[in-house]
């Protein structure tokens, strides 16, 4: 059956830690019998293979002895977590769910039969194989939220390898590509998947103390955060081995200065997407934007600067979009990148590159020098039509001081760009704002 590989993992680790949730300790022998438990149950409830269940959740542990239970039962998944919570209804329609699985914050179940009839192509043809399916939303930071369907035979392939089990921090979502990886990855290696009942620097550092964490995969977003709140001088986080971080391009400064802070934590740079999951990674070196990405079972190439990825775990399609790939079966990313060899450095997503006057400006390299300066907590850069330029340089940018003078801040923030950036990618706008500027998700909320 589907996930028979990860079952022996458990039994060979039955009496090992599986997961920590509000400070209670569950062993790989309680997940089997939990597992058990929730095979049953969808029987009784004549809950019928292939059917689509909409699972909200976080990581508690009903919701990961639920998650694998319907894979085995061959439904078709689709995660949702409170991050969503305003587009829920429209991701139940889009998503055809017929069944909803609702997990409260004290880990009930409750099971409610949903109108719809799930009748799209891309399910028929998972149930024409007999294959559990998976359906992950896109963030939507830059546009609608693509319904991404996989195969998860395809899917669960890459972890049937074994490797080192780890003390991981579930701090990238439930229903994000990054979590579920993290979660599939840990438990198939007889780690122990760690939850967070918050995700705020001092309450995740607190967390990699109190149980010994080694991994904490996350965003850049947060590594700053981290960094500009000095949570970790409050916290001993000496049993870290390695933060991996994704999901948006990551800044040299903030890269190089974490490395100084923590010489001995490995810090490595992951790629994934809802489309295609998470790629096999090697950064150059520790203070380096340089990777490597592939692995087993896939292939890229760069095309006018855009990554494109052939994969064998790619999704099916989309429910709500039209196909992605192109004739000879090749994703694109929407990544610009530069090629150095074998590596290749992440600038930011086309669709967010700024034309001034014909020349390209990513985002991601201005905000990284505006969050050099001391007085700056975080900084979103974005365009603006301009009928000169076509467009210009704008930037949003939330202070640590709230009681900063605006237009000294908006002065000093200038000249620092001038100092260190070609004319055309210094701002023309800044504003100063005060609220926080990231999702849910922890990353940057771009226009």
């Amino acid at each position: 059956m589907v996930i028979d590989f990860l079952l022996q993992v458990w039994k060979d680790n039955h009496d090992r830690e599986a997961l920590i949730w509000r400070d209670e300790v569950y062993t790989y022998g309680w997940l089997l019998d939990r597992f058990g438990y929730w095979r049953r149950s969808l029987e009784n409830e004549k809950i019928g293979p292939r059917s689509v269940v909409i699972l909200e959740g976080d990581f508690s542990p009903n919701a990961v002895a639920l998650f694998f239970a319907l894979l085995q039962h061959l439904c078709i998944l689709v995660p949702l977590t409170d991050a969503v919570k305003g587009k829920k209804e429209e991701f139940i329609s889009i998503a055809q769910g017929e069944i909803s699985l609702a997990i409260d914050k004290l880990d009930s179940v409750s099971i409610t039969r949903l109108k719809n009839s799930a009748s799209h192509p891309l399910y028929n043809q998972l149930r024409e194989t007999g294959h559990p399916g998976l359906v992950l939303f896109s963030s939507g930071s830059t546009g609608e939220s693509k319904a991404a369907v996989h195969d998860m035979v395809r899917l669960l392939d890459k972890f049937k390898q074994r490797r080192p089990s780890m003390r991981t921090i579930t701090f990238l979502l439930y229903d994000h590509v990054g979590g579920i990886n993290t979660m599939l990855h840990t438990l198939s290696n007889g780690g122990c998947i760690i939850t967070v009942p918050e995700r705020h620097p001092d309450v995740v550092l607190e967390t990699v103390e109190k149980y010994k964490a080694e991994l904490l995969p996350t965003s850049p977003t947060f590594l700053n955060l981290l960094l500009m709140s000095e949570a970790y001088k409050r916290h001993d986080i000496s049993s870290l081995k390695t933060i991996s971080y994704g999901t948006e391009p990551m800044s040299e400064f903030t890269l190089r200065r974490f490395h100084e802070l923590f010489p001995n934590v490995k810090l490595q740079q992951t790629y994934g997407l809802s489309e295609l999951g998470i790629l096999r990674s090697k950064s150059r070196d520790a203070n380096s934007l340089w990777v490597k990405i592939g692995g087993e079972e896939f292939e890229t190439r760069v095309v006018d600067d855009i990554l494109h990825i052939k994969a064998r775990s790619a999704m099916l399609g989309y429910l709500n979009a039209p196909s992605p790939f192109t004739e000879d079966g090749w994703f694109n990313t929407g990544d610009s990148v530069e090629v150095d060899g074998d590596y290749v450095r992440f600038l930011g997503r086309k669709s967010e590159i700024i034309n001034v006057g014909g020349e390209k400006v990513y985002p991601a390299e201005v905000e990284g020098v505006i969050e050099q300066l001391p007085s700056v907590a975080q900084a979103v850069v974005y365009g603006e039509k301009n009928a000169i330029t076509g467009n210009i340089v704008c930037a949003d940018v939330t202070s640590f001081d709230s009681e900063v003078d605006d237009k000294e801040l908006i002065s000093s923030i200038k000249q620092h760009c001038r100092d260190r950036l070609q004319k055309y990618k210094v701002p023309v706008k800044i504003k100063i704002v005060a609220e926080s500027q990231y999702t849910d998700r922890f990353k940057k909320s771009r226009r």
